[in-house]
This record gives structure tokens, C-alpha cells and sequence, in this order.
């Protein structure tokens, strides 16, 4: 039995009425629309590529271990498969709308977590495709993974004919929980041989000092994220409706402007999102000098091998995005600072192996800790992630996609969410907001859009050191 790991069984834990916990993408696609029908019989042709999206997740009585992967043994492609239409004229902000109810909506956690939704009525002849899937199943980097198994490099590739499938016995539940027995003592092990080739691996005095200085700036931050303002008005109880909106760029302009700042494309979209969050703080007037937002950044760990895996790999860090300062100059400058102090840090820490700690810790409490932090929590107002995508055009029963675009969850009082995709030389950002705690959310999309155009604008000098 494949059994989940410690981040999966948190995000699957942390899944709640008023908290669906899937990722998920808007792909915009031109010409004529397919029919039901034919969508999902190209989905159940790719399906032997992705066996988890057969599964289902059955948890462990008492909590005895994490929960398992398994077959489901009343598997139909019709339960994953939708369609809806935007209502007239046809437009943008009427697909948003609709996107928003779609996205809002949580999955069923007693079937396989995924769907896939069929949008037409775009006007311009165009359509859509809304993909969700539980962050138990996939990170960023593997959802975009599975994205260029479902679509094709080439708009004339056949489908193939369905494959025939049986699931798997249900095993009995004798045999989880004596699974799950073996393999937290198998967990256990592991860690500890784990750790003690840590170690063991003394490395060089430089090793030290670098892991030394990892350990010590991150006290410091740790010192001075305490004394520092945060925009708790960005904090709240999150409803059941949501609010989703993208806008996006062209990405050759994002990392020319990297370039010439001193940065990278991901210093200049953070910066471009605190333009975005300051707007909205000042037009409710919660701006204050020095105020910041925090934001949860996820960092891939993943491994090239482990390219086309399920599963989460991935680390947090937690981003100041300091919306209190009038210079966009300095904004970028602050980003960067923070952003090259994180990747110092993962660098000397061997994060892997502290993420495997979550192997040998009682899946009861992991269940118990995403409950009790479920509804609230103190530390970050904001989660922004930058994922790259396909560099080419993708392409799904002959029709190409024109645009692609993130949905990012949001949970444990945090509010909203920006999700940034880079596909076929565009850089997007999928917007998502809690519908009654964010009614101002336009002036977040307008404020990032802005953002962007005043660091291009600016782009000639360097930020001051």
C-alpha cells in the first residue's frame, strides 16, 4: 500500500467545508469546443499515466498511521468529468465568476480527488478546461507535471484507445493497520540512520560555518519578524465563496527587468504583489510605515528524478513583502535581500531530511495539528508561489492552449493567494480571495498589474544597496 506523506496527510487533514484544499489550473483553449464525450475519453486514455488519479485515500483507524492510497473500486470517468457554460456575452469577467463558484466548491474525499471541468460559452470562440486536484496528491511542480501528460506537445497526436482496468482488492483492515505498523517502525529507521549520516558527514570548516550562519540569520529573522508590524487586517475566518481573477505579463519583460535590477523573475513578481497588497491596504486605510505582509513562499525540493511523481516535495519560507515602503526600488531590494537569505539557508541546511522528521511523527497529532490550525493562525496574512510551466505551446484534442493560469488554495486564516504560472513566454497571475473577507480584491489585481509597470519603468538604475 502506498501510503501518504507527512505533508500530503496535513493538506489532506487541513480539507474542511470553508477550506477545500485543491490546486488547481484555468486553461484557456481556442477554437470550437469538444464535446463532454470526447474530453473525457482523451482523459481516460492518459489515465494509465497517472494511476493515482484512480485512487482514493482510506484513512487508519484511531489514527494508528497515515492515510493509504487505494483503488476505487466504483471508478467512472463521468464522476470527474463536467461541463458548464458562461453565461452572456461570454466574456472575462463572466468566466472568472463562474471559475470562482467552480474553484469554491470542495471535492468529494470519498472518490478520487480530482476534476476536470469543460467551460464553453467563451465568446471569441474560445473554451476552457478548470483542472482540480487535492494538494494531498501534487505540489506545483508536479501538478505541472501531469498538466504536459494530459495535453500534447503537437496538435495533431491521437489519444490512443482506452486501456482495460481493474482495481485492486480493497485490503482489509487488519492488513492497513499491521501496515502501518511496519512501516512507521520502516519510517523510523530510516530517519535515524538518516540523521546519523548527517552526522556523520562532518564536511569541511567551511560546511560548518555555513550551516553555522544558516542557523544563527535565521534566529535573527525569526528575532525580528516578532517586533515588526504585520497587516493583520489580511487575517479572518474564511467562508465558503471565493473570488478568482488573473492578470499576467509577458515573461521576457519580467526577467529583463530581473536582470538589469540585480534579481531574479521571482524577486520581481513578489515585488510586484506587495505594489498589489499596498494598494489594497490603502484603500482601506491599514497602511502604516515599516508595515509588512508575510507571506508563505513554498520552495520545491524536488528532485529531477523524481520529475512526473505525485506527492508533495516542497518547504516554506516565510517572505516579508514590505508594503509599508513608498520606493518600489527599495520594495525590490528588500525581496531580494530575503529571497537570496532563503536560498543560502536551504542550501546549508539538508531540508529533505528535516522534512523527513514528519515520517516518525504520530499521524494522529499530524491530523490533530492541521485541525487546531485550521481555522487561524497568527503568522502569515498571504501565500504567493511561482511555478514554472511548459515553455511551449500545449495542445489538447487538436485545439492549442492560449493562456494558462493557477488557483492556489487558501487556509488557516489567511484570505488570499497568488499563484503565478509562466507558459509559452507569458508569466500569469491566478488571483484567490475569500469572497466576503476581500470585496475589495480588484484593487490587489489592478495593484500588481501596476506594480509590474512601475519596476519596468524603473528598471534603468540599479535598487541602492
Amino acid at each position: 500500500m502506498d501510503r501518504l506523506g507527512p505533508v500530503d496527510t496535513a493538506f489532506y487533514h487541513l480539507e474542511s467545508p470553508t477550506t477545500p484544499m485543491h490546486v488547481g489550473s484555468v486553461s484557456v483553449m481556442e477554437g470550437p469546443a469538444p464535446s463532454g464525450d470526447e474530453l473525457a475519453e482523451l482523459l481516460i486514455a492518459k489515465l494509465p499515466r497517472v494511476p493515482r488519479y484512480r485512487q482514493r485515500v482510506r484513512t487508519v483507524p484511531l489514527g494508528l498511521g497515515r492515510p493509504v492510497w487505494v483503488d476505487d473500486q466504483d471508478f467512472r470517468i463521468t464522476d470527474h468529468v463536467h461541463r458548464d457554460t458562461v453565461p452572456p456575452p461570454g466574456g472575462d469577467q463572466q468566466l472568472r465568476e463562474l471559475i470562482a463558484r467552480i474553484v469554491g466548491r470542495p471535492l468529494d474525499m470519498s472518490a478520487p480527488l480530482w476534476e476536470v471541468w469543460l467551460v464553453d460559452g467563451l465568446e471569441d470562440e474560445r473554451w476552457a478546461i478548470v483542472a482540480k486536484v487535492h494538494h494531498c496528491m501534487v505540489d506545483g511542480i508536479a501538478g505541472t507535471d501531469l498538466l504536459q501528460l494530459i495535453f500534447d506537445r503537437e496538435p495533431d497526436v491521437a489519444a490512443g484507445e482506452p486501456q482495460p482496468w481493474s482495481p485492486e482488492p480493497e485490503p482489509s483492515t487488519a492488513s492497513v493497520i499491521a501496515g502501518s505498523v511496519r512501516d512507521a517502525m520502516t519510517d523510523a529507521r530510516r530517519h535515524t540512520v538518516a540523521q546519523l549520516g548527517a552526522l556523520g558527514d562532518i564536511g569541511s570548516p567551511a560546511d560548518w560555518v555555513r550551516r553555522t550562519e544558516a542557523v544563527t540569520a535565521a534566529v535573527v529573522d525569526l528575532t525580528r519578524q516578532a517586533s515588526t508590524p504585520t497587516a493583520r487586517g489580511l487575517n479572518g475566518t474564511l467562508g465558503r465563496r471565493r473570488r478568482w481573477a488573473w492578470t499576467g505579463t509577458d515573461l521576457a519583460t519580467v526577467r529583463r527587468t530581473a536582470r538589469q535590477l540585480g534579481g531574479t523573475a521571482n524577486d520581481v513578481v513578489l515585488t510586484a504583489i506587495a505594489a498589489g497588497l499596498r494598494d489594497l491596504l490603502a484603500g482601506r486605510d491599514q497602511l502604516t510605515e515599516g508595515l509588512v505582509v508575510r507571506t508563505l513562499v513554498p520552495v520545491s525540493v524536488r528532485r529531477s528524478s523524481e520529475r512526473g511523481e505525485v506527492g508533495n516535495r516542497i518547504t516554506t519560507v516565510l517572505v516579508d513583502l514590505p508594503v509599508g515602503e513608498t520606493d518600489p526600488l527599495a520594495r525590490f531590494a528588500t525581496v531580494r535581500r530575503q529571497m537570496d537569505d532563503h536560498k543560502r539557508r536551504v542550501l546549508a541546511v539538508d531540508t529533505r531530511t528535516a522534512l523527513s522528521a514528519g515520517d516518525v511523527v504520530a499521524p494522529a497529532l499530524l491530523a490533530l495539528g492541521a485541525r487546531a490550525s485550521g481555522s487561524a493562525q497568527p503568522v502569515a496574512q498571504a501565500v504567493a508561489t511561482n511555478v514554472p510551466g511548459p515553455p511551449r505551446p500545449l495542445y489538447a484534442l487538436g485545439r492549442r492552449m492560449i493562456s494558462l493560469y493557477a488557483h492556489v488554495p487558501i487556509a488557516q486564516g489567511c484570505l488570499l493567494a497568488v499563484g503565478m504560472f509562466t507558459y509559452a513566454g507569458r508569466m500569469t497571475f491566478g488571483i484567490n480571495a475569500d469572497h466576503d473577507g476581500v470585496p475589495d480584491f480588484d484593487a490587489l489585481v489592478i495593484g500588481i498589474e501596476r506594480g509590474l509597470e512601475e519596476l519596468v519603468l524603473r528598471r534603468d538604475g540599479p535598487p541602492d544597496r
